[in-house]
């Protein structure tokens, strides 16, 4: 297998994906509730009926309203595609930096928020202002684990990090708080239970729904299909960095194809385990959003400052 080939491969399959975890995450949570759940292919199936519909826009709406869900989408697509999520070459290696996957997240969240404050709604204005307090909140928390990865590895490029972590740097105590800060930033950053809740329709709950509230037809789909993208771009991304083993180091068939089913293995057991927590834990109000994720800046400062201190006592 060649590198372009590698390099399509990567940019179509986890696109291909995402709606599939969406649709496994949903059918887990209804099996836990005692009913019976959508097919694994619902996701799918709604998304070609939304692309099929013409968007109905609001008359104020401008270029902006437009545009934002295919730029969003572009950078979030951008994103998971560096991302060495089943393989990993020297064409892929171009650009995979941590720092610049969360300027991506940003921009996404950036024309997200633009959007939802375009037409000029109570609600879009509700949702973005909860959405910029809550990416206020969580980029710091990010920076710092990536700084605490950072020191371990001495390199902030997925590859190195995914390389050094799967040769074995043994049990660290700023990883597993890393790790811990990590998720609870995913949590935020993709709309889940306890931060929001991706299936309600209560408007003083909700912070995604209500910034995209006025999106229908293909501009809802790409909506729609950039937050799936983004569920699955934070559990390859834990995955890479945490679970690493599998991932293919060069453009063999065969590892790629064995990377490729371990990395689904990684999806699959992180969607379950994401419906089960959403299952047994309550959505918090709006107001501890900022203890919630001031505990994940805790726990990547603790591992930052941990993590220094140990290797200056050497």
């Amino acid at each position: 297998m060649t590198d372009p080939l590698l390099l399509v491969v990567q940019l179509v399959v986890p696109a291909a994906v995402a709606p599939l975890l969406t649709g496994l995450v949903r059918k887990v949570k209804a099996r836990l509730l005692g009913r019976r759940g959508p097919s694994l292919l619902q996701p799918y199936r709604d998304l070609a009926r939304l692309f099929r519909k013409e968007p109905v826009l609001a008359e104020n709406a401008s270029w902006l309203f437009r545009g934002a869900p295919y730029g969003a989408f572009a950078a979030m697509w951008l994103a998971m595609s560096a991302i060495p999520t089943f393989a990993s070459s020297p064409t892929l290696g171009l650009g995979l930096d941590m720092i610049a996957i969360a300027g991506l997240l940003g921009l996404a969240r950036i024309l997200t928020a633009l959007a939802g404050m375009d037409v000029g709604t109570s609600f879009g204005g509700i949702g973005t202002s909860r959405e910029i307090t809550i990416g206020a909140l969580a980029e710091p928390a990010m920076f710092i684990a990536i700084i605490a990865l950072a020191l371990i590895v001495n390199s902030t490029a997925l590859p190195d990090m995914s390389r050094v972590l799967h040769e074995g740097v043994g049990l660290r105590v700023s990883l597993a708080l890393a790790l811990g800060a990590i998720v609870m930033v995913a949590m935020a950053e993709t709309g889940r239970i306890p931060i929001d809740n991706p299936a309600t329709h209560l408007e003083l709950t909700m912070v995604h729904e209500a910034m995209v509230l006025e999106y229908s037809g293909r501009h809802l789909a790409m909506v729609e299909l950039g937050a799936m993208l983004k569920l699955t771009l934070y559990l390859s991304l834990i995955a890479c960095i945490f679970v690493p083993w599998g991932i293919a180091r060069e453009a063999d068939a065969q590892a790629v194809a064995s990377g490729l089913a371990l990395w689904l293995g990684k999806l699959a057991v992180g969607g379950v385990a994401l419906a089960v927590f959403e299952t047994t834990i309550a959505k918090m109000r709006v107001f501890r959003y900022p203890e919630f994720l001031g505990a994940a800046l805790l726990f990547s400062v603790l591992g930052a400052i941990f993590l220094y201190i140990s290797q200056h006592l050497k």
